[in-house]
Order: C-alpha cells, then sequence, then structure tokens
C-alpha cells in the first residue's frame, strides 16, 4: 500500500478535521471513507495501475480524496487547475492522458476515457514497476512549459517522518508542487488544511481568522499584496505563526516591513522545484534573505555561482525537453546565489540576469528599491537590448494613483541615485494598469 502510513494517520485523527472547504470541515474519517469509496469508483470505471489520468481540480474534499485514491492505485496523476484552462489540450497531449477526472466547483465529479494510449518510456517505466507517478508542468514564464514526471513514492517517502501537526493554509495550487508538498505534510501529520478559493489579500485573511489557521505558505509577490491592501488590520491573525515563502526572489524591503509589523510570526524561506521537489531550510533569521537548504535526501553545490542539487525525489525526467541533469546526476537549476558558510542566498535567475556593459544586474535588487517608493504598488523589471552597452534595464510599474509618466520617471531619477549604481537605474519606465503577477503569485517578467 502506497499511503498506508497516511491511512494509519486518518484512523488515529478520527473525527479530527482534516479539511475546510467553503467553511464546512471534513473528518479524517470521513477522507478515509472517501477514499475507499473512490478507489473502488476507479476500479469500476476500469482504471488500473499505471493509467495516466489528469485531475482537473483545485483543493477540494473529492479532489484531494481522489488524489490519494490515484496515488493507492499506482496510477500516474496529472494535476491540471483552471490557471492553465487555456493549455488544458496541449497539457494532456504531451502527458498522453489516457483518463480526465473533472472536478467543478461544486465538487462533482465527471469522468471521461480519451482513447489515448500512453508509450513515453518514462511512463512504462512507472507502469511495469507498479508505481504511482506525478506529472508536473513548469509555469513557463522564460520558455514553454516542461512536463516533469516523477515517481510518487520517493515524493512520499519524507512525509512518513512525524512533524508538527498544523492548520495550515493551501495557498499555492493544487497543480504546484508546493501545493502538493503542503497537502501531504499537513495530512501525514494529523493537521488541517484549510483551503481558499479565493486567493486575495482579504479572502485569505478571513480564512486565517474564521478557521485559526497557523501556517501560510505562500510568495513574496502575495505578501508584498498583502501589506499594500492593509487586509491585515480588518481581519484576526493572531492564531499565525508562520509564513513560508518562496517561488521567487523575496525583495529585503518587503520581509523587513513584514516582520516589522508581525514580530511573532516566524518567516521562513522555502526552495524547491518542479523536477526534484522540496528541500528542508532553515532561515538564518525571520527577517534574514540567507538560508539553509538541503536535508535528508538531498546534496547541494554551487558551481560557477549557480545552485546544483541532487536528491533522491528527483525527477525521472522531462517528457518534452532534453535531461537537465549532468552525468553524475545533478540538476542544474539556474539560480544564482551567494555563499557564506552553510547559507545561501537567493540572488535570482541566471537567465534572468541583466549585463550592462558587463555589469550583473539581478532584477529583483531593482524592484526591491522601486518597491520602496511611494505609490508604487508593484514592479517587474527586465533587460532590453542597447546597442552601446549591450543591455539596459527596464521597468513596468503599477501605481496607487494616476501619474504622469515624465513626473514618475523625474521622482524615480532622484530616488534611485541615493540607492542604486547608475548603471543599475532603469532606463526605459512604463506605467501599467494590469497586474504584474499570474495567477500562481510569481512575478512575471
Amino acid at each position: 500500500m502506497h499511503i498506508d502510513f497516511l491511512l494509519t494517520v486518518f484512523r488515529e485523527q478520527g473525527l479530527g478535521d482534516a479539511l475546510i472547504w467553503r467553511d464546512r470541515a471534513y473528518s479524517y474519517e470521513w477522507m478515509a471513507e472517501a477514499i475507499e469509496r473512490w478507489c473502488s469508483e476507479l476500479r469500476d470505471r476500469g482504471v488500473e495501475s499505471g493509467t495516466v489520468v489528469s485531475l482537473e481540480a483545485d483543493f477540494s474534499p473529492n479532489s484531494v480524496a481522489l488524489m490519494l485514491a490515484l496515488i493507492e492505485r499506482a496510477c500516474i496523476i496529472v494535476p491540471l487547475t483552471t490557471s492553465v484552462q487555456m493549455k488544458k489540450p496541449e497539457f494532456r497531449s504531451i502527458a498522453e492522458v489516457e483518463f480526465i477526472i473533472k472536478i467543478d466547483s461544486a465538487d462533482a465529479v465527471q469522468f471521461r476515457a480519451t482513447g489515448a494510449t500512453a508509450r513515453h518510456e518514462f511512463l512504462n517505466s512507472l507502469k511495469n514497476g507498479g508505481r504511482p507517478g506525478l506529472i508536473l508542468f513548469s509555469s513557463g514564464s522564460t520558455g514553454k512549459n516542461k512536463a516533469s514526471v516523477h515517481d510518487f513514492v520517493p515524493l512520499l517517502e519524507k512525509f512518513r517522518v512525524p512533524r508538527h501537526s498544523k492548520r495550515s493554509i493551501t495557498f499555492l495550487l493544487f497543480d504546484h508542487i508546493g501545493g502538493v508538498n503542503t497537502l501531504l505534510y499537513v495530512l501525514s501529520n494529523g493537521g488541517c488544511v484549510i483551503t481558499v478559493e479565493d486567493r486575495s489579500p482579504d479572502a485569505v485573511c478571513a480564512a486565517i481568522a474564521s478557521h485559526r489557521g497557523q501556517i501560510l505558505p505562500t510568495s513574496p509577490t502575495f505578501i508584498n499584496l498583502l501589506l499594500l491592501s492593509e487586509a491585515y488590520k480588518r481581519h484576526d491573525l493572531s492564531s499565525l505563526e508562520l509564513v513560508t515563502y518562496g517561488t521567487e526572489v523575496m525583495p529585503r524591503n518587503t520581509l523587513e516591513c513584514f516582520h516589522r509589523l508581525f514580530p511573532g510570526i516566524r518567516m521562513l524561506q522555502t526552495y524547491g522545484l518542479s523536477e526534484v521537489g522540496i528541500l528542508r531550510s532553515k532561515s538564518k533569521s525571520s527577517d534574514s534573505l540567507w538560508v539553509k537548504v538541503g536535508g535528508e535526501g538531498f546534496e547541494t553545490r554551487v558551481v560557477d555561482g549557480l545552485l546544483e542539487i541532487k536528491a533522491q525525489s528527483a525527477m525521472l525526467g522531462y517528457l518534452n525537453a532534453d535531461s537537465p541533469f549532468t552525468e553524475d546526476g545533478w540538476f542544474q537549476t539556474g539560480d544564482a546565489v551567494e555563499v557564506d558558510g552553510d547559507y545561501l542566498r537567493i540572488l535570482g535567475r541566471k537567465s534572468e540576469i541583466i549585463n550592462v556593459g558587463g555589469e550583473k544586474v539581478y532584477p529583483a535588487e531593482v524592484e526591491s528599491v522601486l518597491q520602496l517608493m511611494e505609490g508604487v504598488e508593484d514592479v517587474a523589471v527586465t533587460g532590453r537590448t542597447n546597442p552601446i552597452t549591450g543591455q539596459m534595464v527596464t521597468a513596468r510599474v503599477k501605481l496607487t494613483a494616476d501619474e504622469p509618466v515624465t513626473e514618475f520617471r523625474k521622482r524615480m531619477g532622484h530616488f534611485c541615485r541615493q540607492r542604486l549604481a547608475r548603471f543599475k537605474i532603469p532606463q526605459k519606465v512604463e506605467l501599467v494598469a494590469e497586474s504584474l503577477h499570474g495567477e500562481r503569485f510569481k512575478k512575471m517578467r
């Protein structure tokens, strides 16, 4: 049994809250019965071991029970949320999906066979070995969406070790490695999964207040939106103990501002990738950007300033791209880092570094400064070709109130000259009305 350790926890917890959905609590007993029921349903519908199944849903009672039932049936799961609605046909094709399970907003379930047959060597390897699998698609913000194929067994392994039982918000999406990690961590430790359909600052704060949420796993972009909205003033967040953040570089000023407002809430930087899973981490302090990453099953090294990881839970490979592993099995993350003993500071993606006349500019550093300016709601910094310097720094800025771009440029220039080297100051500025983050609350550069 692949989820025997989870079912043991479920039996022990009995009538304790396993999941909150639309303000209704679902017990561990309910969850265990639902898993058993869905296992029978899958068998009756001919969904056998090794079947590639797209599970198209957000967090809900049936989606969680079905994911666990599919693991138990040793199926290969392709979670897809509405954040990739337009790409679902493409993703199903890449993943060679044989069965579609859709769960609507009312938690009603629909089944449909596609008529396809999975033939990729990674999928056949899982099927022949009777191993459950997981296929995750990258966000594709800087290129095509890559499909990572995992053997689910190594991903489950770390959850066999008992840790703290907490009530956690499921902010990261159902089809994100962080969302899957949150779900399994909470349930394996007898905690409570608090689902949110609306991921706005007010809705998330309301869920924390109503259901005494203790952990909020989120992104730096959302934390910045939370601070700007002042939603924390309208809700009781006294139950909140820990905020974990990852998926992108945290601006120093955002971290320091949150820590000043909430000195009693611990801040923990996390690090993980669809290709290797989520590493254990330890921030130097709640207001520090320095972090240790690794833990059992992971090794790290830095080569030419870039982080590389070797993991027992590493993916088998991509369905639609060449292997990113070195010959000796290290995954090249592409993340530039600084090193201080056992601690790392994530600087940004190598692919996003701006080269201005031979000088390196990290977008996150410039964004962190611009976000200190009065009236700036959000900013995204990128490089643009320049015939003299090779590249120049450009910024797309969203303001809280209308302002002529000429006035903003003048104000920005004066502000930045005191805080940034001249070559780091944006040479081109565009004021925008649209959001600068995607549905995953990750900055879109």
